[in-house]
């Protein structure tokens, strides 16, 4: 019997969830200890405004069990914008079941309905070669443009 999965909008009632989910990717990936109350601030700002990007989340058995963030940037090079994939993560105990190609196959599918849209994008942390190994299998390639950040305020 196969598990009944669903793929919808992130809304208010996942807040917490996703705090817990970006709390924990940001610790296993760059060894990072986010301020949760900063981080439940991020999140409840962009649930509140579609404008600043929005959540997927991936449900198994009423769960969710997965999610992602989507952000614009607009290129002028393309006339259109690029969606950009972020904040990925998938519970431990959930992993290696499709569950990240299934939520990358929506928001790909999405993508190309959408004419304004010319590509989507990510950035990975560079010691992460499960997860470049992944988005190199659903047909994404690594470009040649370094990522470059000067911090405003304290993180």
């Amino acid at each position: 019997m196969t598990a009944a999965i669903a793929i919808r909008p992130a809304g208010p009632g996942d807040a917490e969830t996703l705090v817990d989910f970006n709390a924990a990717m940001a610790l296993e990936t760059e060894k990072l200890a986010l301020d949760r109350e900063r981080l439940a601030r991020g999140v409840a700002a962009l649930l509140a405004d579609p404008e600043r990007g929005r959540y997927w989340v991936l449900e198994e058995e009423g769960r969710v069990a997965a999610a992602l963030m989507l952000t614009t940037e607009w290129s002028d090079w393309r006339d259109g914008f690029f969606w950009w994939i972020q904040s990925v993560y998938v519970r431990p105990e959930s992993r290696r079941r499709g569950h990240y190609r299934r939520l990358h196959d929506h928001v790909l599918s999405l993508a190309q309905r959408d004419a304004s849209v010319c590509g989507l994008r990510l950035y990975v942390e560079r010691e992460n070669h499960s997860a470049r190994a992944t988005y190199r299998g659903l047909g994404m390639s690594e470009t040649a443009y370094r990522l470059y950040e000067l911090e405003t305020r304290d993180p």
